[in-house]
């Protein structure tokens, strides 16, 4: 019953090789009859897959190679990349516009496209209440995204070259670029 469900090929095959095989290397039948159980040989047990599947042209392209998968795991994810490793960049405001955020939220986030000096062109978030923004405006923009703007994933720095700070900001007055109030006399 047990070689006619695995073939008479594999069977002939497999018994070759026990034959083959030294006595001390498997299971003799005398002591497993002595121990109440029948054990089969690995080889008969698990046969070896005759075909090696490989992964198709769709697959690497989904998943990318098997081979260089662990080095993109191991690299961190940058980011911020259109900043190159720096800090801040200078860039042109190409257009000023406001998004609206995912769910649950609701508003409209004022938001601008700048071209940096690298070339590429980003979106940036433009934080604090009121901007006087507009289109040729230079701009420092610096990391951080937005979490409810999806694919912001840079801010405009308040207080720097053409973009002015919040005005009447009392509070966190260092991230809207507001500088110290004349002490009230």
């Amino acid at each position: 019953m047990f070689l006619a469900r695995f073939g008479r090929s594999l069977a002939t095959r497999s018994v070759a090789m026990i034959a083959a095989k030294p006595a001390g290397m498997f299971c003799q039948p005398a002591l497993c009859a002595a121990a109440g159980r029948i054990t089969f040989p690995s080889i008969i047990a698990r046969p070896t897959p005759a075909v090696r599947t490989y992964a198709t042209v769709n697959q690497i392209m989904r998943r990318g190679n098997f081979k260089t998968l662990k080095k993109q795991e191991k690299r961190r994810k940058v980011g911020s990349p259109a900043l190159n490793s720096c800090p801040q960049r200078r860039g042109v405001v190409v257009k000023v516009m406001t998004m609206k955020p995912k769910k649950p939220n609701s508003a409209n986030r004022k938001v601008c496209r700048v071209r940096l000096t690298t070339g590429r062109t980003i979106t940036a978030f433009i934080p604090g209440e009121g901007h006087n923004a507009q289109e040729h405006s230079v701009v420092a923009v610096r990391g951080g995204r937005t979490p409810d703007l999806p694919g912001v994933k840079y801010k405009c720095v308040r207080g720097s070259y053409d973009l002015a700070g919040v005005v009447n900001r009392k509070t966190s007055r260092s991230k809207y670029g507001v500088k110290k109030p004349a002490p009230a006399s």
